[in-house]
């Protein structure tokens, strides 16, 4: 048995190589590998034990990583055709704040499928059988790196007391290691030392021993049958009648057969006959051995088989199944009988399974209680209530123009419809639909949004006026009141009669963040008022640029782990160099980095999602415990599950709700993710990373680099928030969603052009999004290269997943009405085939649940709805950014933009689906069209 510790793996590059060396000639050789640790584990805390890791792409050859949380063992490594395959070991109740050892066997290696076997503190928790052998080393071993549980990177959040890595040998030999007092038979297992050879010889010496070994154990074999035969025929001579020593006697006196075998007395030699062995044996009839009839697997699984002498048993079936016992002799009978298990629904059997009006989920051999169903309140704790309803109501409350709706803490609101404006209780006409009237209101509680429009035909949810004359900004041919007119003023909201211009960029002197230096985008990151042209610290971290890492975010603590030169803050591969930050999918993880390996489609690989296995774009982590909330039992570490806790996000194990009557403990009864932003207001009441509607930060997306059919966007955001206005436009923010409602209002503010705008959701990067888009006119794309792209004036619902990326083969899968193979698929088209009219309002409402691949489209003109797309069900993108959208078209207002976290589906969601987060912004520009997302 070969020993490497955790010391020798990782004291030097020399002695680590030389582990490797060691490792890889072992794998190949070998049947068994043993990992054998002590540690010590904080409480429901865990991380990767130990890893075998290219140094290349950071491919995962062997990972053994300890989920405290879920009392979990999970063993990663990449199979023979390259995938990457986890075994779930359980039982391994390890973090509990005690010391604690482990033994991972891994045997059969060179057999057609490998086994993985768990020891926990001497003792057999879980098994698993039947599994994809290990992919073999590289060649190389300077190409793979050995982390083990202080080094990885997601360390062991405890203390590692020992680690050793043994090659060979049997279980009890690997249990010496931790005074695990295993009993085993050291005749038959053969237990190697590797010497400190490498290289070819000692693979080759490793396999020849092993042959040897077999040899030597069939040689025994052979011997023992000689011997009783050579007793058998010095019997017989002593008993010869012509020897006359005794009275001839029956050979079958005493009878030299197997126990139970009949035996007759014969004249050939040896002067006997032994009978068939007994069912479930097999042999010739003086030696018998037993058949083991578990390999054929005859039980629900193959720890539930128990061989015995002829025969075997089937356990009982486990927690949560049913079936019939199963108990029989020899192979025949193994083959044509099998245990079967079936699941218990507790669901139906166990009528108390979980709280009235709540939902239960049956699963395989258990069962889950759930939220309270649809139109009631609480939690399995404190139970499930009706929930108050706007049906329910004795009278109206809302404006004949409005439609109520329910808020979390119970209470009844009024909205105004789209095309009308107003506080709920009293709305008007809004021409423009920005969310304020044409004409002022009689509002008792003065509610801001039942004050007049200042430009009724244009939108401004801002309302911004800047020389405060009653007309606002937007429609005010002179917005600043200087006597300039707007196309002629070089600080259009900023009075400058004398329009001086010292940098002779598009801003004036009295506008302009840099007077003295040209820069026309007026870009300020850290919002000092100084431009980052003229900015000695853009990110305002106290840092100089030329000595800042990461000179555009703030990072006063300048940690670089990688040594890129790129601090960790801004750095796409934080672990890995990649000074050049090549991100050529615009997804915010570099190149060198991206394994594009995404389980759930939600976006983010693997290898950085907190949830794999669960689409949760928004990568919500309340308790920051490094496992998100959607596979998260206990949000809040609080030691209360989810569906037991009347404050899933706030930490409150005394769970006191003094009104008792609506499930929601007294900490979280207002604000719900503790994020000081009302749930009234909030945009999204269960995350506290994003409160209100905010499209300050964005990120604009170059579709076709390469074309030069347009030019390039320019952005100007108005209102702080919601009102963005564009030139030949799109772009993009920095938060992502599950489930969301998003709806705004656009309105192209020209009558000279006629091309693509809409929006963006589920964007997660720039090869895969889902586009809502709009033509006014038919038209085929200017550039017929690398094919014809025709365009229809009807709004378009696409899915966009690029196979080339950013380029020309996008920009003219984009521009064309229809499927386009491995670039865009059209799901929706609206049958009326009509454009949009210019200087014209329209509101859309877009209601996405991407786990159940829930998508519909709604599009209002004034108070009249003149499109929807009805239920349409695709899971290509499970989650992601919002953002705008626009292909060559100039003059775009977006205004009024909202937002609103929404994991659950709505009752009206229900009844579609029955029929038949932070928050990102990122702007797609096709050079001749791009988008913005937030």
């Amino acid at each position: 048995m070969e020993l490497i510790s955790s010391s020798y793996l990782l004291q030097d590059s020399k002695q680590s190589l030389a582990a490797v060396e060691k490792l890889s000639g072992g794998l190949s050789a070998l049947s068994d590998v043993y990992v054998v640790s002590t540690f010590r584990l904080p409480v429901k805390l865990g991380g990767v034990l130990l890893g075998l890791y290219s140094k290349q792409d950071n491919r995962k050859y062997l990972e053994l990583a300890v989920m405290g949380k879920i009392n979990k063992v999970l063993v990663r490594y990449i199979r023979a055709d390259g995938k990457l395959h986890t075994v779930n070991l359980q039982n391994a109740n390890v973090a509990d704040g005690r010391t604690h050892s482990i033994i991972l066997r891994l045997g059969g290696l060179q057999r057609d499928n490998m086994n993985a076997e768990l020891f926990v503190d001497c003792r057999l928790v879980d098994s698993s059988q039947g599994l994809p052998l290990l992919v073999p080393l590289p060649r190389e071993a300077e190409m793979v790196e050995i982390r083990h549980g202080q080094k990885a990177y997601a360390r062991v959040q405890g203390a590692v007391e020992s680690l050793r890595l043994a090659l060979g040998g049997s279980v009890a030999k690997a249990g010496a290691l931790t005074d695990c007092p295993f009993q085993g038979d050291f005749t038959w297992r053969s237990c190697w030392f590797v010497s400190l050879l490498s290289g070819d010889h000692t693979k080759a010496l490793i396999g020849q021993l092993i042959i040897f070994n077999q040899i030597l154990g069939e040689l025994r074999q052979d011997i023992r049958e000689q011997v009783k035969e050579m007793s058998l025929i010095r019997n017989t001579i002593l008993e010869c009648q012509v020897c006359g020593f005794h009275e001839p006697r029956s050979r079958c006196s005493p009878s030299p057969c197997y126990k139970g075998v009949s035996c007759m007395d014969s004249l050939q030699y040896p002067g006997y006959t032994c009978g068939p062995c007994p069912p479930g044996t097999t042999g010739n009839g003086t030696h018998c051995q037993d058949i083991n009839e578990c390999e054929l697997q005859p039980c629900f699984s193959p720890e539930a088989c128990v061989n015995t002498l002829g025969g075997f048993t089937c356990q009982p079936c486990p927690p949560g199944l049913w079936g019939a016992p199963l108990a029989g002799t020899g192979l025949e009978y193994a083959k044509t009988h099998k245990q079967d298990c079936v699941d218990i629904d507790e669901c139906v059997d166990l009528p108390d399974a979980c709280v009235s009006n709540s939902v239960c989920v049956n699963t395989v051999g258990s069962y889950k209680c759930g939220g309270c169903k649809p139109g009631f309140l609480g939690n399995q704790t404190a139970g499930c209530f009706p929930r108050k309803s706007c049906a329910a109501l004795t009278f109206n409350p809302c404006d004949v123009n409005a439609h109520c709706t329910m808020e979390r803490n119970g209470e009844v609101a009024c909205r105004c419809n789209v095309g009308w404006a107003g506080n709920g209780h009293t709305c008007g006409v809004d021409t423009d639909i920005d969310g304020y009237p044409d004409r002022p209101l009689p509002c008792m509680d003065n509610d801001k949004h039942c004050k007049q429009d200042n430009c009724v035909f244009t939108p401004n949810s801002g309302q911004e006026d800047a020389d405060i004359d009653g007309i606002g900004d937007q429609c005010d041919e002179d917005a600043d009141g200087d006597g300039i007119k707007n196309v002629e003023d070089n600080c259009r909201l900023v009075p400058n009669k004398d329009q001086q211009n010292s940098d002779s960029d598009s801003f004036g002197d009295a506008c302009d963040n840099c007077p003295n230096v040209p820069n026309s985008d007026q870009k300020d990151t850290d919002n000092n008022g100084q431009g980052d042209a003229c900015d000695q610290d853009i990110d305002g971290d106290g840092i100089p640029n030329v000595l800042d890492n990461c000179p555009k975010v703030p990072n006063p603590m300048q940690t670089d782990r990688d040594r890129d030169g790129v601090g960790d803050a801004c750095d796409s591969c934080p672990e890995l160099s990649n000074p050049m930050q090549t991100d050529i999918d615009n997804d915010l993880v570099g190149d060198v980095c991206d394994t594009n390996q995404d389980t759930d489609g939600d976006g983010l690989q693997d290898s950085r999602d907190n949830c794999p296995d669960i689409p949760n774009s928004s990568q919500l982590d309340s308790d920051n415990d490094g496992l998100g909330d959607d596979c998260d039992h206990d949000d809040d570490n609080d030691g209360v599950l989810d569906d037991y806790d009347n404050c899933r996000l706030i930490v409150n194990p005394n769970q006191k709700d003094s009104d008792g009557m609506n499930g929601v403990g007294d900490v979280c009864e207002n604000d719900f993710d503790n994020d000081a932003v009302m749930d009234l207001i909030d945009a999204c009441p269960e995350s506290a990373e994003v409160t209100l509607t905010d499209f300050r930060a964005y990120q604009t997306v170059i579709l076709d680099p390469e074309g030069d059919a347009q030019i390039d966007p320019n952005w100007v955001v108005l209102n702080q928030v919601t009102e963005n206005t564009k030139t030949d436009c799109s772009t993009a923010g920095y938060t992502a969603f599950n489930g969301v409602d998003f709806e705004g209002t656009f309105h192209v503010n020209t009558v000279t052009d006629d091309d693509y705008t809409g929006f963006i959701f589920g964007y997660q990067d720039s090869s895969s999004f889902y586009v809502v888009m709009w033509k006014q006119t038919e038209q085929a794309y200017w550039q017929s290269i690398p094919f014809r792209a025709m365009a229809q004036p009807a709004l378009q619902l696409k899915a966009v997943k690029s196979r080339t990326g950013p380029g020309e083969f996008l920009r003219n899968a984009l521009w064309h009405t229809g499927d386009t193979p491995g670039e865009v698929k059209l799901l929706w088209k609206d049958p009326r085939n009509v454009g949009w009219k210019d200087k014209t309002s329209y509101r859309w409402q877009l209601t996405h649940r991407p786990q159940v691949g829930y998508i519909r489209v709604k599009l209002f003109e004034g108070t009249d709805m003149v499109a929807d797309s009805g239920v349409v069900t695709d899971t290509t993108m499970r989650g992601g950014r919002l953002g705008v959208f626009c292909f060559s078209q100039e003059n775009i207002i977006w205004s009024n933009l909202r937002y609103r976290c929404n994991g659950t589906s709505s009752e009206s969601v229900l009844e579609d689906l029955i029929g038949f987060i932070f928050f990102t912004y990122t702007l797609i520009h096709v050079r001749s069209g791009s988008v913005w997302i937030r």
